[in-house]
Order: structure tokens, then sequence, then C-alpha cells
């Protein structure tokens, strides 16, 4: 089992409950132990995790090397897997937990099991995220504004199959959507729609099925949000003010892709009778019933999380008149399949026939087109551009660096300028912390997220990394896909991914809405291998120079699949249109 697979939400807790305050910074520091990240035994159990001091009150992540303990949230305790991490307590696969005497206690147990996520002997998640802020400042001032590259994405081709597809619209003041959805669109600054926008938009609006797949920061999020709210409000004298049933449904791989489409709803929304809420693991499940039973006609959750919810009787999907599967490679790649059957095949879930049904990702392999087939009906395919390219706005260099030299490289760059903006991604949650400590040592300020932090840290990472108090985030996965992080000036590939369209999803974190970016990896021979053809083809289709140590190790690419254009619509084709006109980037969906 992978070290990252606690990041998928499957609709129960990994989070050890609340007993201090999170510090005010989450970065993490481990002391300066003079020693490699790869060098074993530099005073961390690699078996049990990171371990707390020896009385068990270390704060935050204190090795038994000494140095100055870190400012992990929340105050840790015990020893073993988690001992003083993240405000975890040791010894909790065991069951037991050390107080601060070292007595041992049994389970941590809530005063009401009705509201456990799951009947087990995991403590319950107790964390309630902030209210979502009511400031209009704030919820439509803080999109990514366009650069100076705006203009190239005027030529981006689109290729659309499926019986009798509507033609797309040319701007949003013609598209048909209601005044009170376009005192949205205008208040969010958004000039010209998308490429996917402009099909997509009038394709929901006209009640038909969509299968769509685009390149990373192409606006998915409205493309699907403003026809839906626009279609609901068409129907509002049917809508049941304060129902706890949703209308629209929209699923989302990972918390944080959940809260970013919540916030995006939130303000298409804006102004209106329609109330939109949130449901994902690591919170206090009695939270999220009591903003749902305020009403809630738009539900973005994850799929464990919803499942629970509908299982449970919390919620039936008899309303469903729209249901949304947002990243759906994605969900298939975390193993959310059966969840996602479930759902669809709910008994209160009308039939395909009876609700618009849509699937959205920047890539859309075969095996996910054929659950189109099951789930979706005579829908309509949209493709655009070349389907898993790198975004040409990327500057993209590669270097070879040997494993034990990542670390003194890592340290050069930060150096060499600005660090302010630096995501870096690496494989494992234990190099996530390990390097997050390690770089505020040496004086740049840095925090982690990873599946293993506290929800409430994850989302104080994310803020402090967005606002500006730290200048570097070292992330795993959880923040490769989906997310749009504000000025994300630099993405480091310490550690390569495994698969070409993981890479290309994490340098799309940067060079958004025609803005430069710069994305920098790290190739270690020993590793890296496998991906060396592929990062070859990426590099040559995005004009980027592609050094001689990987065209030696490449030879032919295996990378065919997702990244051709216009993808393949594998139904009998009933049509086809090649669309060049104009279409052009907006401000998209930042996470904000």
């Amino acid at each position: 089992m992978s070290d990252d697979w606690e990041e998928c939400d499957e609709g129960r807790s990994f989070d050890q409950p609340d007993f201090g305050e999170v510090s005010e910074s989450v970065a993490v520091d481990y002391g300066n132990t003079g020693f490699d990240d790869d060098t074993a035994n530099n005073g961390f159990d690699y078996d049990n995790g990171f371990q707390s001091n020896e009385n068990g009150d270390g704060n935050g992540y204190e090795s038994r090397r000494g140095g100055r303990g870190g400012r992990g949230g929340g105050r840790g305790r015990g020893r073993g897997r988690g001992g003083g991490r993240e405000g975890g307590f040791g010894g909790e696969r065991n069951g037991n937990y050390r107080e601060r005497n070292g007595d041992s206690r049994p389970p941590y147990s809530g005063n009401d099991p009705s509201m456990d996520e799951v009947k087990s002997d995991k403590p319950k998640s107790l964390y309630i995220p902030p209210l979502p802020t009511e400031d209009e400042a704030l919820i439509f001032g803080s999109g990514i504004s366009s650069g100076i590259n705006f203009e190239k994405f005027d030529d981006i081709e689109v290729r659309v199959s499926g019986e009798n597809p509507p033609s797309p619209v040319d701007n949003f003041e013609k598209s048909g959507l209601r005044e009170d959805v376009m005192t949205n669109v205008r208040k969010s600054k958004y000039t010209k729609p998308t490429p996917i926008q402009r099909y997509a938009i009038p394709i929901i609006m006209n009640g038909r099925d969509l299968m769509a797949c685009a390149q990373t920061g192409s606006g998915k999020t409205a493309a699907f949000m403003l026809p839906m709210i626009h279609n609901l409000l068409e129907m509002e004298n049917e809508l049941e003010l304060r129902t706890r049933n949703p209308y629209i449904v929209i699923v989302a791989p990972t918390r944080e892709l959940a809260i970013q489409i919540h916030d995006e709803g939130r303000k298409f929304a804006h102004g209106t009778k329609l109330k939109v809420c949130v449901s994902y693991g690591g919170t206090a499940v009695h939270h999220q019933l009591q903003l749902m039973r305020g009403g809630c006609h738009i539900l973005v959750g994850t799929p464990g999380r919803l499942l629970d919810f509908i299982d449970r009787g919390y919620l039936s999907l008899e309303n469903v008149k729209f249901i949304v599967l947002d990243e759906a490679d994605r969900m298939l790649d975390m193993g959310f399949l059966p969840s996602i059957e479930k759902v669809m095949g709910h008994p209160t879930m009308p039939n395909k026939q009876n609700r618009q049904t849509l699937m959205f990702s920047a890539t859309f392999p075969s095996e996910i087109q054929e659950l189109a087939g099951k789930f979706l009906n005579n829908y309509i395919c949209v493709f655009v551009g070349i389907v898993g390219g790198a975004c040409v706005d990327v500057e993209q260099n590669v270097h070879l660096v040997e494993k034990f030299k990542k670390r003194k490289k890592l340290e050069e760059i930060l150096n060499e300028g600005n660090p302010k903006g630096t995501l870096v991604f690496v494989e494992t949650k234990r190099n996530a912390d390990y390097l997050a400590s390690l770089m505020s040592e040496t004086q740049f300020p840095t925090t982690s997220i990873h599946g293993d932090r506290l929800q409430r840290e994850r989302e104080m990472a994310l803020d402090d990394f967005k606002f500006g108090r730290m200048d570097v985030l070292i992330a795993t996965s959880v923040a490769a896909r989906g997310l749009d992080i504000k000025n994300v000036s630099h993405v480091i590939n310490y550690d390569l991914p495994k698969s070409i369209d993981d890479y290309v999803h994490r340098i799309g974190r940067t060079g958004r809405v025609g803005n430069k970016g710069r994305a920098t990896s790290f190739y270690d021979p020993e590793a890296d291998r496998a991906m060396a053809s592929d990062l070859v083809k990426i590099l040559t289709q995005a004009g980027q120079p592609v050094p001689d140590f990987l065209k030696d190790a490449g030879g032919a690419s295996s990378y065919m699949g997702s990244s051709q254009f216009g993808g393949k619509d594998i139904r009998d084709s009933h049509g086809s249109r090649v669309d060049a006109q104009p279409a052009a980037l907006e401000p998209e969906e930042a996470w904000d």
C-alpha cells in the first residue's frame, strides 16, 4: 500500500480529535539534524513515524535527537506513528491513547453516537471549519487576472461529437443566461467564455448530457455551474426553500477540490435563493448537517462522505436534476468507482432519462468513456485542444539530479531568486513534512499539505501559502489536480510522479490564464527512467528544450492516448465538428 493511500476520502475519518489549539503556523520543525533527508536513523524512527519526545508532550514534531520543537497543529502526545504529529495521538492504531502523565486511556468517544462518521473505534472528527465569507468583495475579488499571453487562447481547437449539438456561444451577454446569473458573471470579471464554456453552456442549458475534456485551467467549473444555476432558477417556483435534498449534486475526488467548487458555486449563486453546501471528510458531521438543514439546493461532496450521508438517510437524491462527476479520471484512479456506482444507482436517484449527467476532467481515458456510456443518456462529447498536453505558458526545465543531491539542489533554486509562491511536489507524506522543516530552518518559510494532516491543518496550510504567510508549500498529490491556488509562480517536482498525466497536472498549477509560469523537475536516472520518453514528448509538444540526457534515456514515447488532439469518442460517431473560432481563457476559479 502506498504511503499516500490515506489521501483518499473514503467516507471515514483518519483524523485524530482536537485536544489543542492549532498553531499560528503550520510549518513543522524537527531540529537541524545535519543529516541528508534520505539517511536512515537520523533521529526519526521511520518504522513508527516521527516520534514525540520521551515524556509524550512534544509540541508537534520534536525528535529524540533534540532540536527545537516544531509548530505542528495541536499538542502531540504519545509514541508510534502520529506521536506528536500534527496534534495526533501516538498509539492510535492500537486503540489507546496516552495521557500527559503516561497513563493509557480508552479511545476517544463523542457525546452523540448518531453523528459519528462511521461506526468504528476511530475517534470522531470534531473540526468545524469557519463559515464562508459573506463579504462580496472577497467572494468576487480574488480571481486570477489574465496575463500577457491571454489572446493566444483564441485559436484553441474544439471537437464535438453527438447528435445535434447546440451551437456554441461567442460571449456571455448573448449566452441566454438569466440576468441574476449574468450579474455574478460580471462581478467575477469574466470577459469572454473559454473554449469549454462556449460549448458546455448551451449544451447544458438545452438539457443535454455532456462528457467534456479540456486542459487544466480551462474554466470547467464555471462551464457546468453557470448553466445549471440558470436552469435551476428557471424552475424556482418548484424549489423548496429549506430542503436538504439537493437538486444539483457535484462529486469531486478530494476535499480541497470540493471546497473550491463550493466556493465557486456560492459566487455564481450569490444574490439568489439558492443555497450551496459542501460535505467532505475530516470535519464534524453535525456541522455539515446543520448547514444543510438551512437549505441545500446544490451539494458538493467527496464520494465517501456523500455516500455516507445518503446511506444513513441524512439526505435523499429524489430531487436531483443534475449530477456532475468532476475529475472523473482522478476518482477512478483513487478507487472511488464502487462509491460512485452506489450513488448513481441509489434507489432515490432518478434514472438517467430523468436527470442531466455531466462528466468533466482534464483527461478522459477509454475507461472513463465506457463509464459515460453507463451513466449518461444520449450525450455530447466535447474535447478541447491537446487533451492532457502541457500549457505552453509554463517554462519547463528538467535537471539531472541524483536522489541524495535533491535537497541541495532545491536550496540552490530557492536561493536563486524570490521563492515566494513556490509549490514543491514530493511523493511521500513523510518527505513533505521533513522538507518543510528543513527549508524553514534554512530561511524559507515553508509549510506542507498531505493526507495525514488534520483537515484544519490542511486548510490552514493552503491559506498560509495563498496569502503569502508561507513562501513555499511542500505537497503530495493532494494539491496536484483541479486546484487553482492563486499566485503560484514556480512548481518544482522534487520527486517526479509515476504518470505523465500527473506531471501535466502538477505543472498546471502555474502559468494560469495567459500568465507566465515556471516548472522545474528533478530527474533521477535510477528512479525516473520510465518517465523519460513521455517527458520528451511533453516538452516537444510545448516547444520546450529537451535535455540530452532525456533524449538518450527516452527513445520512443508511449504517451499517445490522452495527449492526442481532441481525444476520441468511443461511440459510433453521429457526426462531428471541428471548430477553431476565437475563444479565450477567463480569470478562472482560483483557490480563494
